[in-house]
């Protein structure tokens, strides 16, 4: 069994940030040299020491020439409205090329990426970048871990207070950005703080708004692509339902031998249907392209490859505790705010076990208190629609993440769609006409003199 990395979760966070960016910039792109960073009098260390909370906790080789690599510590309360509840300390990363230069605010909205690696809009920029980990996750954990302080508004101010500590040694334009669960993050801090930044570039975000009626997603599910590609992906689901008592005992075994247990989601039995349920929504989040519809087993497949495509799909590691455990805090957001999706369950109904299955709660012990707040989405869908100014979405046609997607007002924002693309889009692959349109935005966000002010 392999180890799975978060991608192939629903709102996933090195896919879409325009992580993998291109080699050469897109045409339309700010192509200016990054400035040669500080000298050996190392003034750039000493800035940054001077910034109210900053820790400096080592720099790292292999970033590109021009730039240097910076894992910092941010101290932050863990909760905003009370000074009194405590600190914490946020993880950041810090790829800097030049003060004068733009800066890129960016999230996966999980861990922290600890290698030196642009997104697409620092490239675009040839900006500085600085990352910001999302509190609960990675090293950023307030202690006592009380899940009460995860909230939307919480993460927002957590990045108002980096955009306002880092101002001082950034004074030029900003961008925020984010893939997925970090595209939904960089959103959400614009609607706490809209003008902390000249503009945000959010990559395949999901927008659950209507969490109490996922119609939206089982629409996608029942009509992404052919009425052969759906059937081949049903038959499949039932042939490893069918197949249920020789495959479970094989994902047991794996488990046990890699030293994992299932303790967190409950049995073996429990991920096994979970993976199930959830491979076509991976499949075509994170494939759906010709040679991976072609790798869809057969009605006459073996039990082994039935094990194996199932594994690449959906991950089967994922519903095992070392991995589940580093995203307790992923799932309770889906319970508490964010929301989830509903998949086709109908064709499998008389082979379902677990009715809970596919529930957040599943995933998150019994101890820690849920309960959904119905306001947080419907309030920040209001706002992207109303007011939300400077708000650039880039979705894959494909990608089931964004079958509920933003809809921004008239306020220089725009959704712009990359045909046949999965959850993994880029600027870069959009069709001419709208990748130069992106591009050009960008340049104007960050132009002297077309910059909104700031509060």
């Amino acid at each position: 069994m392999r180890t799975w990395t978060r991608r192939h979760l629903l709102f996933s966070a090195a896919a879409t940030a325009g992580l993998a960016a291109t080699a050469s910039p897109p045409a339309g792109a700010v192509t200016g040299k990054p400035r040669e960073t500080d000298g050996p009098d190392d003034t750039l260390v000493r800035r940054l020491r001077a910034l109210p909370g900053v820790r400096i906790v080592e720099e790292r080789p292999g970033a590109e020439p021009g730039y240097r690599f910076f894992v910092l510590g941010l101290r932050q309360p863990v909760d905003h409205t009370d000074p009194s509840a405590g600190t914490f300390e946020q993880r950041l990363t810090l790829l800097h090329t030049s003060a004068e230069r733009p800066t890129v605010l960016f999230t996966t909205g999980y861990e922290a990426v600890l290698t030196p690696r642009r997104t697409e809009p620092a490239i675009l920029l040839g900006g500085n970048q600085l990352q910001v980990e999302h509190r609960y996750f990675g090293t950023s954990l307030p202690r006592p871990h009380d899940y009460a302080y995860l909230t939307v508004r919480q993460a927002a101010d957590d990045h108002h207070r980096v955009v306002r500590t880092f101002r001082r040694l950034y004074p030029g334009a900003w961008i925020s950005t984010g893939g997925s669960k970090g595209g939904m993050a960089s959103v959400y801090h614009r609607r706490f703080h809209p003008h902390d930044v000249d503009g945000t570039v959010a990559y395949a975000a999901p927008n659950n708004v209507d969490d109490r009626d996922d119609s939206a997603y089982l629409r996608f599910l029942n009509t992404v692509g052919t009425a052969a590609d759906r059937e081949a992906l049903a038959t499949v689901q039932r042939r490893l339902l069918l197949h249920r008592t020789e495959l479970v005992a094989r994902y047991e075994t794996a488990t046990t031998a890699a030293g994992d247990t299932f303790r967190i989601v409950g049995s073996a039995d429990k991920a096994f249907e979970i993976a199930v349920l959830r491979a076509p929504f991976m499949f075509w989040q994170n494939g759906g392209r010709p040679a991976d519809l072609a790798a869809v087993p057969a009605a006459d497949a073996s039990t082994d490859e039935l094990y194996t495509w199932l594994d690449r799909t959906a991950g089967l590691a994922l519903y095992a505790d070392n991995n589940a455990r580093a995203f307790i805090p992923y799932w309770y957001q889906l319970g508490t705010q964010l929301g989830y999706l509903d998949v086709p369950t109908a064709h499998l109904a008389d082979l379902l076990r677990h009715p809970d299955a596919i529930e957040p709660r599943t995933f998150v012990p019994r101890t820690v208190p849920m309960r959904f707040d119905t306001g947080a989405m419907p309030d920040i869908d209001r706002w992207v629609r109303r007011s939300g100014s400077r708000l650039l979405f880039v979705n894959g046609t494909r990608d089931p993440s964004v079958a509920e997607p933003f809809h921004p007002g008239p306020h220089d924002s725009r959704v712009l769609w990359v045909p046949g693309a999965n959850h993994h889009t880029t600027i870069a692959a959009l069709p001419e006409t709208t990748r130069t349109e992106a591009t050009t935005m960008l340049t104007r966000w960050t132009t002297a003199g077309t910059r909104p002010p700031r509060s």
